[in-house]
């Protein structure tokens, strides 16, 4: 029994970890998602606002207002440099949150297998004496039976 304390903390201290890193990969998940939303939506725009450009360039735009079309898509394409730098740490951290998860996985399924041959060994053990004491009852019974029937 004083075997199984500490493979049973150490189970539960990993099944822990790999429950934290399994919440941690699915709000890292969340932000990468949330990050590629935002950046779609922001070239969406941009390629709306180009296309209303063109409409509006066949029909004749003032200079004044071309100047604030090519400045809007400029502030347009900072904005979308800086999602796709923000979706590109969202990348990264997911995967660092996925190596975590793995290693944590891992661990846990080490603990596991150690806690299965620690099972089977005691089984093993129990079977041993199990049949130890059958052998024990049958020949007792065979000397009680010889011993009865003055064949001893």
């Amino acid at each position: 029994m004083h075997n199984k304390l500490p493979l049973a903390t150490l189970i539960e201290l990993a099944q822990n970890k790999t429950d934290e890193a399994t919440r941690r990969l699915g709000q890292l998940q969340t932000a990468h998602t949330s990050a590629a939303e935002k950046l779609e939506m922001l070239q969406q725009y941009r390629q709306e606002y180009l296309d209303q450009l063109q409409v509006q360039m066949g029909a004749g735009v003032p200079s004044a207002q071309l100047r604030n079309f090519r400045n809007f898509i400029a502030t347009l394409d900072a904005a979308i440099e800086q999602q796709r730098a923000v979706t590109l740490q969202a990348d990264t951290r997911l995967a660092t949150g996925r190596g975590d998860w793995q290693s944590s996985q891992r661990r846990l399924n080490s603990f596991d297998t150690l806690a299965g041959r620690a099972r089977q060994q005691e089984m093993l053990v129990l079977q041993k004496r199990e049949q130890r004491d059958n052998d024990e009852r049958s020949s007792r019974q065979f000397y009680m039976r010889a011993s009865t029937s003055g064949n001893y």
